[in-house]
């Protein structure tokens, strides 16, 4: 699976949980950190929870471990990292207070249309 799949299949995960306002941004033009961040909210800390706990179910089930998952015991922002595909999920106004999709606005913002489904 390719970075950008794993980035389509893992927002299509969040969007089928009711995360809302799911980006992706392609940031392997100005770091090597990843090649991709996910970056998504949710109403509540148990929907964080529960929006990460998706995400690492389904992706185990394609052979993908996160290399590290952060922030779970707070749930305000949980940050699982797949290597090349890093995924945030914000609880509330945690997401507006960081701004990342503003921090890395150099990254080119990737089409997510055809898996997002229409609200």
């Amino acid at each position: 699976m390719t970075s950008l799949d794993m980035t389509k299949k893992i927002a299509s995960v969040l969007d089928a949980k009711k995360a809302q306002d799911i980006k992706a941004i392609r940031i392997s033009k100005v770091t090597s950190i990843a090649d991709y961040f996910i970056i998504a909210s949710a109403t509540n800390t148990t929907q964080v929870k529960a929006l990460a706990d998706e995400v690492e179910d389904q992706m185990t089930k394609l052979g993908y471990e996160p290399k590290a998952v952060e922030g779970y015991v707070s749930a305000s922002w949980i940050v699982l990292d797949y290597y090349d595909v890093i995924v945030h999920i914000f609880c509330g106004d945690i997401r507006e207070f960081y701004s990342l999709e503003r921090l890395w606005s150099d990254g080119d913002s990737v089409d997510l249309s055809d898996v997002l489904t229409e609200d």
